[in-house]
């Protein structure tokens, strides 16, 4: 029994010293929090207004099959009156005011700039277009425009730009405006297609079918039964309603893009039961197409299975035939002495729509690295270990040249594939041969042992650049330092193995990071902050600045360096 009882208190002594594991990468959840949710719906003006500044005119191209495929509508006896609610740079209007001329136009979008682009358009005219900017789910279009007006409105690509929860808004502020026959004609995304398929691999999920791209701007996928309960509920009927599927092939690079979109045309009724002569639908193949057509009265969509127009107006197509395929990143040139290291990071333009801190190059990073490449005497002939070194790396590189061997470590699986990428890409051999990368998780005993059979004597130095940013991180940071740290002394008579961070204090401060470091036996030897630099003669850090570094290598004065060693 005493033999049990000491065995259970054993196991209990070594499971309070094993070190925390935690996680401070991202778990995928395809979801984006309620912060970004509110910022994306209080700013989505902001968004569309950035997105015309930086494309102009030149990302949609003008829908001349609008003619083809609805061109019964726009004809006829009469001088037609219509709408084209979120009109962008005129791409619908001005092909349909080239085929009909006596077609008078009023053309709204939110976005200040959009409208002014279609002001601006060579062929816009007063006595022709009436443009002004207006929110369907805020500003009342009678204000603009006379009610119960206007014959047709045409909706190309533009609900699903709208918060599904906002779109009756949009459809009851059209309707005042519709004179009581007037038709909507609409197309927008299907669910299925291509760019909701590429939105499910990335946390840019908003709500269900709906998502945020990484310039900001948001897209629905509608289904067929949510179209048309959502314009049955809001007094409309539905007179034709089709699935328009294509396959957009490029052979030079073997790619081949699955395009979906729903198109349907929707009356303006007071009978709610009026679509209740629509029948089940039939399905349709035609070879790389498909085309579900509806049996509805009157005109069909035939014409959209034979003469089907590819709209471009996701940006999906320009990054499946245009750019790369890693179009998502940039790449940064980072200056460290004579050498220049070309590093790829997620765009600032994705950013904010990834949880990943370790796809981006931080500041405290590329001071580091600085140091590291100014001071080789730091790490030469050291073994080096960098934690959380996301997918830049840069500090491991500029060690790797004077050091003995360099492991690179990060949580994150995606943070270190593109690590291994820039590696491979900026580092030739014999020093690729010495830096190695590895997957390391706090605290996590198979991450740690697994590092331990590549160098078993521990670390002489290891650092850590921006990875105190969470509270619930600085424990299991210090335990797993303490466990790679070197036990066996420096390997000169003036050395001690180190531990050194850098990093800008966000939501922990320094007393909380010097009472984990206590914890574990680190005693923190020199400090240095980018404002005030020391003035010891006898500082570490210190030494390692010169006069000019201060101007040239510093870039922002709210980083810190902490130095510490082992007790």
């Amino acid at each position: 029994m005493a033999s049990d009882a000491q065995e259970e208190g054993k196991e209990q002594e070594q499971q309070q010293q094993a070190p925390q594991r935690i996680q401070i990468f991202p778990t995928p959840t395809n979801a984006i929090s309620p912060f970004w949710r509110e910022k994306y719906e209080r700013e989505a003006k902001k968004y569309w207004d950035i997105f015309y500044k930086r494309h102009q005119d030149r990302f949609f191209k003008d829908r001349h099959y609008l003619d083809k495929e609805w061109g019964h509508y726009f004809s006829g006896s009469g001088k037609k009156v219509l709408l084209e609610v979120g009109c962008g740079a005129g791409n619908t209007i001005f092909p349909l005011l080239a085929t009909y001329p006596d077609v008078f136009v009023y053309a709204c979008d939110f976005s200040p700039r959009a409208v002014n682009l279609v002001k601006m358009h060579k062929d816009f005219k007063e006595s022709q277009v009436s443009a002004f900017v207006c929110d369907l789910t805020v500003d009342d279009l009678i204000k603009e425009i006379p009610p119960s007006s206007i014959d047709i409105v045409t909706m190309i690509f533009v609900l699903s730009a709208v918060s599904p929860e906002k779109m009756p808004l949009a459809l009851q502020n059209i309707r005042k405006i519709l004179k009581p026959n007037g038709c909507v004609l609409f197309r927008d995304y299907a669910i299925g297609d291509l760019a909701q398929e590429r939105f499910t691999c990335k946390d840019q999920k908003i709500s269900e079918n709906f998502y945020v791209r990484g310039d900001g701007t948001r897209a629905f996928y509608f289904s067929n039964e949510f179209l048309t309960s959502l314009f049955e509920e809001n007094g409309f009927h539905v007179e034709e309603l089709g699935l328009c599927c294509k396959q957009v092939e490029n052979r030079s690079r073997e790619l081949v893009m699955n395009r979906r979109w729903i198109q349907a045309v929707f009356r303006h009724s007071d009978d709610a039961n009026s679509s209740s002569s629509m029948e089940a639908s039939v399905k349709i193949d035609l070879p790389g197409e498909e085309y579900i057509e509806p049996k509805v009265r009157g005109n069909t969509l035939t014409e959209v299975v034979n003469n089907f127009d590819v709209d471009m107006s996701e940006g999906v197509a320009v990054d499946m035939f245009g750019i790369s395929p890693s179009n998502d990143n940039e790449t940064v040139v980072v200056n460290l002495g004579e050498s220049n290291y070309k590093i790829e990071v997620l765009s600032k333009e994705y950013q904010h729509t990834c949880k990943s801190t370790g796809l981006m190059l931080w500041e405290s990073a590329r001071l580091m690295a600085s140091v590291l490449a100014g001071n080789p005497t730091i790490v030469a002939g050291k073994r080096v270990l960098e934690l959380g070194c996301g997918c830049g790396g840069i500090c491991s590189m500029a060690a790797v040249v004077s050091a003995d061997l360099v492991v690179a470590t990060d949580g994150d699986t995606i943070a270190l594939d593109l690590l291994s990428r820039n590696v491979n890409s900026n580092i030739k051999p014999p020093f690729l041969d010495k830096l190695i990368t590895k997957r390391l998780q706090w605290g996590n005993r198979d991450h740690i042992e697994a590092i331990k059979e590549i160098n078993n004597r521990g670390f002489d130095v290891i650092i850590g650049t921006d990875v105190t940013y969470i509270p619930e991180a600085i424990l299991p940071l210090f335990a797993t330092a303490k466990e790679m740290i070197s036990s066996e002394g420096g390997i000169t008579v003036d050395w001690e193995p180190a531990f050194i961070l850098c990093h800008v204090f966000r939501r922990v401060d320094e007393p909380s990071i010097l009472s984990a470091a206590s914890k574990f036996g680190f005693r923190l030897v020199d400090k240095w902050h980018a404002g005030t630099p020391s003035k010891q003669s006898k500082s570490i850090i210190n030494s390692w600045f010169s006069e000019n570094a201060f101007k040239d290598c510093i870039p922002s004065t709210a980083l810190n360096i902490m130095y510490f060693q082992i007790e």
